[in-house]
């Protein structure tokens, strides 16, 4: 299974993006599914989750500002990106594994992701 992230870019400060990630052939009946980004010099830093339950955990500082969402008939995640900062500036990754357990808790209490797949990245640049 490859995950592909696309939508990234450049934008202005206040600005919106919509993140997908895609992954076909992706199908388990529980799953969990994220976002993550990293900026140059900094560790990985976890957005949001969300379990086949169709729960979801946002990382407090962008829980307003962000959303994540996923279209089980097109095997496709999402991350809308609303209000952007300069500081949001980071290559953004998409990630998938089974389970849902331990799914929100990788956000919530900062646990170790066990996810079987991670897409390449893609930049986001806010200026």
């Amino acid at each position: 299974v490859q995950l592909v992230e696309s939508g990234g870019g450049s934008v202005q400060a206040g600005g919106s993006l919509r993140l997908s990630c895609a992954a076909p052939g992706y199908r388990y009946d529980t799953y969990c599914m994220g976002w993550f980004r990293q900026a140059p010099g900094k560790a990985r830093e976890g957005i949001a989750v969300i379990d086949s339950d169709g729960d979801t955990a946002y990382a407090e500082s962008m829980k307003d500002r962000f959303t994540i969402s996923v279209d089980n008939a097109k095997n496709t995640l999402y991350l809308q990106m609303n209000s952007l900062k300069p500081e949001d500036t980071a290559t953004y990754y998409c990630a998938a594994g089974q389970g849902v357990g331990w799914c929100l808790d990788v956000i919530r209490v900062g646990a170790e992701p066990d996810f079987d797949y991670w897409g390449h990245g893609t930049q986001v640049t806010v200026s």
